[in-house]
């Protein structure tokens, strides 16, 4: 078939249990298709949060989300992954013989023998501020993210929002930024009491700006290139504060898109499996990871880690009917190579 795509297992989704998923496949010689909606591979981790330190990754007391990606793509090299990034999988078919159909946004049809969904808690985008004109500043002067903190080096920063992200990113900028404001409706924050602790002795010490009970009500430039926002109390009084990059941390808008009509099993947007192998209700099609819920489950990288390895044994039967598989530790059969 023109511009079908054969493979053995089909990862939805690029973060770091999706990577994983393509090493623990490979180790059992089944050959991936890798399908993410972001254009970059990292999922969350680069989307998000990618200089931020994770301190549960064994054997890492402490590695940026970044790191973290880079190590798992080399560890998922040798199987040469075949990734199909920007595009999202929309539909899902049997064919005669057994087979999966995947249709992506795309055009990308891909023909697999199973497939494990990974897609963290569902495709995402941020939650944007109802501000006219918006869509002119973004990607020049309004971010949704932080990609690398050098970038706002004696840039005045202006940070909407309350939670984690916001006041995380307000204490880590305040060492580079030439100001730091903190836009939030109420004096009240909802991120770690330790950070919000740091973030109002750095307010104390004049290198942040904690500006409340205010949000966010106009943006002022041209071109793209910000040069106020403008805040607003309930009450109607109004401020501009000089800015040249506004940071608005309002969360994501997570969904699990076309895959919810799939017949897989779904409890409050996350995917119900069998613990032991992480199959759903649908013959041949996995999900592990933040996407994936039964009784117990912890939404951690280390325990989507574990579901991968259990997914892809589960699997390899599926590819390899005709073939026993002989439980081996990789200390003892090495690197298989690619298929």
């Amino acid at each position: 078939m023109s511009g079908t795509i054969e493979t053995d297992v089909c990862i939805i989704g690029a973060g770091p249990v999706g990577l994983f998923a393509v090493f623990e496949c490979g180790m059992l010689k089944m050959r991936s298709v890798v399908v993410d909606a972001l254009d970059a591979i990292g999922g969350q981790c680069i989307a998000l949060y990618p200089e931020k330190p994770i301190y549960d990754i064994p054997a890492h007391p402490a590695i940026s989300a970044a790191s973290l990606i880079e190590r798992l793509i080399a560890q998922a090299a040798p199987f040469r992954p075949d990734y199909r990034l920007g595009r999202r999988v929309e539909t899902l078919a049997r064919e005669a013989d057994g087979r999966l159909r995947l249709g992506t946004s795309a055009g990308d049809v891909i023909l697999a023998r199973a497939v494990i969904i990974a897609a963290g808690a569902g495709a995402f985008g941020p939650n944007r501020p109802p501000l006219a004109g918006i869509e002119a500043f973004e990607g020049r002067s309004v971010f949704y993210a932080v990609q690398r903190r050098e970038d706002f080096r004696g840039k005045r920063v202006v940070i909407a929002g309350g939670g984690d992200s916001a006041v995380d990113w307000a204490v880590s900028l305040a060492e580079v930024a030439a100001s730091v404001a903190v836009v939030h409706r109420r004096p009240k924050f909802r991120a770690a009491p330790e950070t919000v602790s740091r973030m109002e002795a750095l307010a104390q010490a004049g290198r942040i700006e904690i500006v409340v009970p205010y949000q966010l009500a106009a943006l002022h430039g041209e071109g793209g290139v910000l040069e106020a926002v403008e805040v607003a109390t309930l009450k109607g009084e109004t401020r501009r504060l000089p800015a040249d990059v506004l940071l608005p941390f309002f969360g994501l808008s997570m969904e699990l898109g076309p895959i919810a009509t799939w017949g897989l099993g779904i409890d409050r947007n996350h995917i119900v499996v069998e613990p032991s192998t992480c199959a759903t209700g649908v013959p041949g099609v996995f999900a592990i990871g933040d996407v994936a819920t039964y009784p117990g489950k912890l939404k951690l990288i280390l325990q989507g880690f574990s579901e991968a390895a259990m997914a892809a044994h589960a699997i390899y039967p599926i590819v390899h009917p005709d073939v026993a598989l002989h439980f081996e530790y990789s200390t003892t059969k090495g690197i298989p190579a690619a298929a």
